[in-house]
């Protein structure tokens, strides 16, 4: 049975500004200090400092100590999920008729294309990714789950991928992830963060900085075509 109480504390944790900014900001992977956070939330050091103590105590975030630097990350693949879940809800259109279409500027535009979700890409890319491995019979979804077909083992083996040591971490090898501004999903679990990985390892995908961007470079687009029949950006 779903804890109602539970619930309704992190709709109310998630529903501040400055700490549904820095959830945002930790959607990169990437951790960050907390004068980091500050930064994105638009608040002063103390402000933050008593966001995250209540971001953890909700097990929403976990703290790293590197000598005498603390970093923060969002505590699991479930709640970058819910929160990209919430995003999609929150940019779906108003019900109501006559409105204007809100203007996308440059930066939303970079975030559509391409971006990280925790530690999977999402996006224009990250479904793209996920439909051709669903078309050729690569992976197999479901709104429950997923799984990695034959096929898909040794097209991901011949890629770089080790599924059998990648499977050995407790997660789920193969999920979708609602995308929010595609509206369909992405590919989660081990294997969409490994498709990440190897994707920033060989240089085919480089972040844009102060964002969750990240742009697909030459190589990449040739990459992307030739492994995976992907034509990002057409």
């Amino acid at each position: 049975m779903v804890n109602t109480a539970a619930l309704a504390e992190i709709g109310a944790l998630v529903g501040d500004p400055g700490r549904a900014n820095m959830l945002a900001a930790l959607l990169n992977g990437r951790p960050l200090t907390a004068q980091e956070l500050a930064t994105y939330a638009g608040v002063t050091p103390q402000t933050a400092s008593g966001h995250l103590a209540k971001l953890l105590t909700a097990g929403l975030i976990r703290m790293e100590r590197q000598g005498r630097h603390h970093y923060h990350r969002l505590a699991s693949a479930e709640v970058a999920a819910m929160l990209e879940g919430m995003m999609q809800v929150a940019a779906a259109p108003p019900s109501s008729a006559g409105g204007r279409p809100a203007r996308i500027g440059p930066k939303d535009a970079a975030l559509r294309a391409a971006r990280t979700c925790y530690d999977h890409l999402a996006g224009k890319l990250g479904v793209a990714l996920a439909d051709a491995m669903v078309t050729r019979e690569l992976v197999e979804l479901a709104p429950s789950g997923g799984v990695v077909t034959s096929a898909g083992q040794t097209f991901l083996h011949e890629f770089g991928i080790n599924i059998d040591t990648s499977a050995r971490s407790g997660r789920a090898i193969c999920r979708p992830c609602p995308d929010w501004s595609e509206r369909r999903p992405h590919l989660a679990g081990v294997i969409g963060a490994e498709i990440m990985n190897r994707g920033f390892a060989l240089g085919w995908i480089r972040r844009l900085e102060g964002t969750r961007a990240v742009t697909v470079t030459v190589v990449g687009h040739q990459g992307f075509r030739r492994v995976f029949g992907v034509l990002h950006g057409s």
